[in-house]
């Protein structure tokens, strides 16, 4: 793939810039072990990311604080102990707080060097506003759930993105996508027949954490372990060669 070919990359935000996985093993953990559960982070986990799929395709619409609140009743369900309204309001209330990945800052002023920049992110305006403190990302178009009625992987964003092209002088054919999800980005991307690169933040990790498995076919380009890798490649493609 030749880097420079594009001039606008869209991102998924949590789970490729911001660690949602940290975000909410803050709750779900200290939760587990109040009620006395034996499971392990990445069991929690696991258990999460099938709860909130399922809310997100069941309630499209819905906005993700109460999203991720009736996820964590139901994450509670299946191990037969209830989530507390003081609980699920607890993590619900979380997302503006969720760290950023330590490189993902700084690889987004690199790349703003070379590309326009789109959010195209699973959550809230005032819950990516509070990420994006942290993140001081310079975008040219922020497209949340919120905006569209609908929670990747349905085509709700991926069609707003396209609709908000023409606006920003961009050609279909200069866009790139990176994230991190196979399931919520990798898939629909493929769909829509949008070339993407996967910042596979979990190369060290087995299992699929807080992200459910693709269900359907995926593809990617190009891989890197971090954000800060894709923005080393990046800043090798555009650096001039010697004749």
């Amino acid at each position: 793939m030749d880097l420079t070919a594009f001039k606008t990359v869209s991102f998924d935000c949590y789970g490729t810039l911001i660690d949602w996985e940290t975000g909410i093993a803050a709750v779900l953990t200290p939760w587990a072990e109040e009620q006395k559960i034996k499971v392990n982070t990445e069991e929690l986990l696991l258990a999460y990311a099938e709860s909130e799929a399922a809310v997100e395709r069941e309630h499209p619409t819905t906005l993700y604080p109460d999203v991720i609140a009736e996820a964590f009743r139901r994450t509670g369900r299946r191990f037969a102990v209830p989530v507390s309204e003081s609980w699920a309001r607890t993590l619900g209330e979380s997302v503006p707080g969720w760290p950023a990945f330590p490189d993902s800052a700084e690889a987004l002023d690199r790349l703003a060097r070379h590309y326009r920049l789109i959010i195209l992110s699973n959550v809230h305006r005032a819950g990516f506003a509070g990420s994006n403190e942290r993140l001081r990302g310079d975008f040219a178009a922020i497209i949340t759930a919120e905006d569209v009625g609908g929670y990747k992987p349905s085509e709700n964003h991926f069609r707003t993105l396209d609709a908000t092209l023409p606006r920003l002088g961009v050609r279909r054919t200069e866009l790139l996508h990176a994230a991190q999800s196979l399931f919520h980005d990798h898939v629909p991307a493929k769909r829509e027949g949008l070339p993407s690169v996967w910042i596979n933040r979990r190369h060290d990790r087995p299992g699929w954490g807080a992200t459910p498995p693709p269900s359907e076919n995926w593809s990617y380009a190009l891989e890197f372990p971090s954000m800060s890798a894709f923005a080393d490649a990046v800043d090798h493609a555009f650096t001039p060669r010697s004749p």
